[in-house]
């Protein structure tokens, strides 16, 4: 890696160094990877960190299968769904107002199911038609106060997860901005990682001097338990540990309709990250091997994790950012990232360790990380250049918004005698898209230059 030449074929290096730049690949995507399932978790769903290391994994290899072995992406579990996991923890009408956390997670990755399906559904007519008709319906001014909605419908939880230990929050947001704009190397690279790392040790410092944390009860706690960690297996051969072990996903209408619409945002993020690749490796993977084979392979292999009671899959920003360092844009160094997040996916002990970590360093981690979701989606706009001077983008971002922020509770109504609700994310979804398809004046036109560096959508989220 000591040449200005990128690295197409990571075998000059040899075996060795093969296996160590897979490795520093997996520990890149490894943080907001786990992150996700521990964020679940927080809102009372069962999410198991090895079926999320499993198909994030085996989700990765499919995709490079899809895509002729030819894109160096990694597949992560999606940001952009945690305020539908939310929403469904919450939701208490009709079948779900007695329901278990553990089922209430089934529904949840049905729907995650569904939302893969539409990936396949998008890049048929992508196929067909081409992908700038297709984002004639889906501009920014449509995704980009989307995606800010999915973060700030997440902040109280970040408040509620933090103020169990503020000293701790505060240490775990401060390594993040440290991490993010002074570090350098791989240091910048993994800043979320180092985020829970580095609070992580602190605390385990602390814990010994007998230091406390308030739980929901409001009452004091050690600030560790490592109760499960002695209890766990190093080694155990069925990764979905799960309250519904082994079950898949459940289907119903109302859960479809809370995850399924975060499919829209989600389809922005992989197309704004294939651009990003694209743009770093020199290549236009949106032509060759095609946007719809990537999307197919995003879409499915989110749909096989649902299936299982995995969350979401999505490519990753971090990705690009360990591509621009290394310089070495062999596919077949993420394939071997997605070997190693297999492989560790199979240590009960290891799930255990990660779920030790305490919740105000949640907390911390997710003032920034939710809050920088809301602020990638107005980068999206800011980056396409919608204009606000112009009524009908102005219109259409106020009513999806408010929408969003309004619609707390959702909107409960029947059909027969089965009780459907529409969340505010989904209301949102459903109003920005109608409201962009009727109203006159359409000037936003996808590009697919993407060879130049401008993303042409969003960032990872």
């Amino acid at each position: 890696m000591n040449t200005n030449e990128p690295i197409r074929d990571a075998r000059q290096l040899g075996l060795p160094k093969m296996l160590i730049l897979g490795l520093q690949h997996m520990f890149a995507m490894f943080g907001a990877t786990v992150l996700v399932p521990i964020l679940v978790q927080s809102y009372g769903l069962p999410l198991s960190i090895q079926t999320t290391l499993f198909f994030a994994g085996i989700g990765t290899l499919f995709f490079h299968v899809c895509t002729k072995r030819k894109v160096p992406a990694f597949l992560g579990s999606s940001f952009a769904y945690l305020g539908g996991f939310q929403a469904m923890a919450k939701l208490d009408a009709g079948r779900y107002a007695a329901m278990e956390a553990g089922e209430k997670l089934q529904y949840a990755c049905g729907g995650i199911v569904v939302a893969g399906l539409l990936y396949v559904v998008l890049a048929a007519v992508i196929k067909a038609v081409g992908v700038k008709k297709v984002m004639r319906f889906l501009p920014p001014v449509v995704t980009g106060p989307m995606i800010i909605l999915i973060g700030l419908s997440l902040a109280p939880s970040a408040v509620t997860n933090a103020s169990s230990c503020w000293w701790l929050a505060i240490l775990s947001i401060a390594v993040i901005v440290v991490a993010n704009i002074w570090g350098r190397g791989m240091i910048k690279i993994i800043p979320i990682l180092l985020g829970v790392v580095i609070p992580y040790l602190v605390a385990l410092a602390a814990n010994a001097m007998g230091a406390t944390a308030v739980n929901a009860a409001g009452e004091l706690v050690p600030l560790m338990d490592f109760s499960a960690v002695t209890k766990a297996q190093l080694l155990g051969f069925q990764p979905f540990v799960t309250e519904f072990s082994g079950s898949v996903a459940k289907f119903d209408l109302t859960a479809i309709l809370v995850m399924a619409p975060i499919a829209i945002a989600a389809m922005m993020e992989h197309i704004g990250d294939m651009s990003a690749i694209s743009a770093t490796v020199g290549e236009n993977f949106i032509e060759n091997p095609g946007l719809h084979r990537t999307l197919i392979g995003d879409g499915i292999a989110t749909s096989l994790a649902g299936l299982f009671g995995g969350p979401a899959n999505t490519t990753y920003g971090e990705n690009t950012g360990v591509l621009v360092l290394s310089r070495v844009y062999d596919p077949k160094v993420v394939r071997l990232a997605a070997l190693y997040a297999v492989v560790l996916s199979f240590s009960p002990a290891f799930a255990a360790l990660v779920n030790s970590i305490p919740t105000a360093i949640i907390g911390g981690v997710s003032f920034i990380l939710y809050g920088m979701i809301s602020a990638i989606g107005v980068r999206n706009v800011v980056e396409n250049r919608v204009d606000f001077t112009n009524s009908r983008n102005l219109i259409i971002a106020a009513v999806i918004l408010v929408c969003g922020l309004g619609f707390s509770g959702g909107i409960t109504f029947a059909v027969g005698e089965a009780h459907i609700t529409l969340t505010a994310l989904a209301i949102a979804a459903i109003a920005g898209i109608a409201l962009n398809a009727v109203l006159p004046g359409k000037d936003y036109e996808f590009g697919t230059d993407v060879t130049e560096g401008r993303s042409a959508d969003m960032g990872r989220y």
